[in-house]
């Protein structure tokens, strides 16, 4: 497994946007040794902990995927200044973020629906304002729960043990049916706070937006379409780590998001077809 300093974090954060180099300069770092460890001076607290986004609690893997997740959501400037109006208003329109930005009202659209599947924003159908079409008025708001980067480490932990657990005690077609149940359950769950209740998507339009959700949710996955147009839902994080090298079974919670989530976002059943490292494939996707 890949071992990232803290002087290569520090240096990712920066890069990526998460930090600045005067943010970086204020929180009394001095010197990085070649390990884990920064050596600090004159400071009671860690001073990783006063940067915006700590990467001291994370794992490797949590701080690969809490990079490209936030990355994925922010990392276009445009959006980050639409997240901010947004997040200050009541609702607004695509049209309304278009006029604001001076975009195209399908590029404004594309950026909020990337927010919203993230996590960062809430859609929802307001019946007194229509289109020009005369149809319901889409309008788009902060989000009442956003995603966070802050982890809780020591309840991970805890969590993990009773995981494994329960894993070790239970036969693994009970295990297979409650993890495709649940990660149904989940994605149906998270499709629900995406798009309005009338409101469906292209199935092209359906995997990429789960791709975007997935990444928000530390799989750090991306959407591919193959020259037969498959669509292709590829994850580089499992947010189970080693435990599903140990217990490949909890890849169908990956299948079972994807089912749930295509069912509310697209509106019917899709044959699915899914891979795993974990089962010695060369890669974790899930194709329709």
């Amino acid at each position: 497994m890949i071992k990232f300093s803290y002087r290569y974090r520090i240096n990712v954060m920066r890069q990526s946007g998460l930090v600045t180099t005067s943010e970086v300069a204020s929180s009394n770092i001095r010197n990085f040794d070649s390990g884990n460890s920064p050596s600090v001076r004159g400071a009671e607290e860690h001073p990783l902990d006063m940067l915006p986004v700590s990467p001291r609690n994370l794992s490797d893997d949590q701080f690969s995927a809490t990079v490209t997740a936030i990355v994925s959501a922010f990392g276009d400037p445009t959006r980050r200044n639409i997240y901010l109006f947004t997040r200050e208003s009541n609702g607004v329109t695509a049209s309304e973020v278009a006029t604001r930005f001076r975009l195209h009202p399908n590029v404004a659209r594309h950026h909020l629906d990337k927010l919203v599947a993230g996590g960062y924003l809430d859609v929802f159908i307001d019946r007194k304002i229509t289109t020009g079409a005369g149809r319901p008025s889409k309008q788009y708001r902060g989000s009442k729960n956003p995603s966070t980067v802050e982890t809780a480490p020591h309840t991970d932990e805890l969590l993990s043990f009773l995981l494994t657990s329960a894993l070790e005690r239970l036969p693994e077609d009970e295990i297979e049916c409650m993890a495709n149940e649940v990660g149904e359950k989940y994605g149906k769950l998270l499709a629900s706070h995406m798009t309005p209740i009338d409101s469906q998507l292209s199935l092209h339009q359906a995997m990429r937006a789960i791709a975007d959700a997935l990444t928000a949710h530390g799989f750090a996955a991306r959407s591919e379409t193959s020259g037969s147009h498959r669509d292709t839902v590829v994850s580089d994080c499992c947010p189970f780590g080693s435990i599903a090298l140990s217990h490949p079974v909890l890849c169908v919670v990956d299948r079972g998001i994807v089912r749930g989530m295509l069912t509310t976002l697209y509106g019917g059943p899709v044959p699915i077809k899914m891979s795993s490292k974990a089962r010695g494939d060369d890669n974790c996707t899930v194709s329709v």
